[in-house]
């Protein structure tokens, strides 16, 4: 009980009396451990898990002209006076949701999240025209500009993650710190581990429904084999594409693999938008000038503080990736969840969002 007490006086003090809400208060209150050397692994035996704080309504919501032809929805959750918080979404194609915002105290962050070109409630569904890396890289810094926020916190998984540093490298000045989790640097090995050759190995069964739609005569480079149909006009094969792309990410993404993921591939709508903007990206190596573009430009970043979050049997975006950034950031600080995949809502990797989340409060 002084524990909860100690906490909410701790938040009442941080935040104006007029935007006191029930639907704002949290009662969990920590510190955040970081221990010598900088990787330390998240134990639930050994140390306390923190948990999501309560689900949380948008108090805004808007639509944003990007260019002639996109508008992106955007919405802001948590504290209006807050520290600025902004949540960028995996896929790409995957869109935001409710969920992502309670990584964070709704008492002291501004949490603002907003989904990407061609997915979610931005328009036009589907979009692939004007749809690279470089025009969300944009889109990033112009919803900033609207919102007139000086400087943010970004927070990234899987693809999100790979976003998160190409914005910072392009805009460091307007970035307090990075929250990455589950890291994609899209590079080749990383694309053919695992639409090639590599979690095939782990997962047959999820595997064998993946390649089903494309002949065998085509399977020696299944991207390209998937890309020829998503680019074609048969709806019908598109659509079936669409979901063995979606449902072979679902049936990985988790330590135990969640029998209502996998639905999410059955959903027409989210599985056709999730899996042709990805092939769309992944077909073009992320649009990036050459491979590991985003390790060769670690350098701009140095001074920007970090945490990166991974699962240790992460097959979507293996951990090599995570300490291949991790040694090149000299001010970032790695945690290997040892019992987690790659989903975000494993309850170690839970808890290090939620306490990194915690530990950039004060900047």
């Amino acid at each position: 009980l002084l524990s909860c007490l100690l906490s909410f006086n701790r938040a009442f003090l941080r935040i104006p009396q007029k935007v006191m809400n029930p639907r704002f208060l949290s009662t969990t209150n920590s510190q955040f451990h970081q221990s010598s050397p900088s990787i330390r692994q998240s134990n639930r035996i050994t140390g306390e898990l923190r948990s999501l704080f309560p689900e949380l309504h948008a108090y805004e919501t808007g639509f944003l002209k990007v260019d002639n032809i996109h508008i992106i929805y955007y919405e802001i959750s948590g504290n209006p006076q807050g520290k600025p918080v902004v949540v960028l979404h995996g896929g790409p194609g995957g869109g935001s949701t409710p969920m992502y915002r309670q990584f964070f105290d709704p008492l002291v962050y501004k949490i603002i999240q907003f989904d990407q070109r061609g997915c979610g409630q931005s328009t036009p569904f589907k979009c692939l025209e004007n749809n690279t890396t470089w025009h969300l890289v944009d889109d990033i810094e112009c919803l900033r500009k609207h919102l007139n926020i000086d400087r943010w916190v970004v927070f990234g998984g899987s693809w999100g993650s790979t976003l998160a540093l190409a914005y910072t490298q392009a805009f460091p000045e307007q970035v307090k710190a990075l929250i990455l989790r589950g890291i994609f640097l899209l590079r080749q090995k990383e694309l053919h581990w695992f639409y090639q050759d590599g979690a095939s190995h782990i997962y047959p069964d999820a595997w064998e429904k993946f390649i089903a739609p494309i002949p065998e005569s085509e399977r020696h480079h299944l991207m390209s084999a998937f890309h020829r149909r998503f680019t074609g006009k048969d709806e019908a094969i598109k659509q079936q594409c669409a979901q063995a792309w979606t449902g072979w990410e679902m049936a990985t993404s988790r330590l135990y693999v969640d029998p209502a993921l996998i639905l999410q591939a059955e959903n027409d709508n989210f599985a056709l938008a999730f899996s042709l903007i990805e092939n769309h990206y992944f077909s073009h190596a992320g649009f990036f000038p050459e491979d590991g573009h985003l390790l060769a430009n670690m350098h701009r970043i140095q001074q920007i503080p970090g945490v990166i979050v991974q699962g240790r049997y992460d097959l979507v975006c293996p951990p090599r990736s995570a300490w291949d950034l991790h040694k090149l950031w000299a001010n970032s600080v790695l945690k290997l969840i040892p019992d987690a995949g790659h989903s975000c809502k494993e309850p170690g990797t839970i808890s290090e969002l939620v306490k990194a989340g915690e530990h950039f409060s004060d900047l």
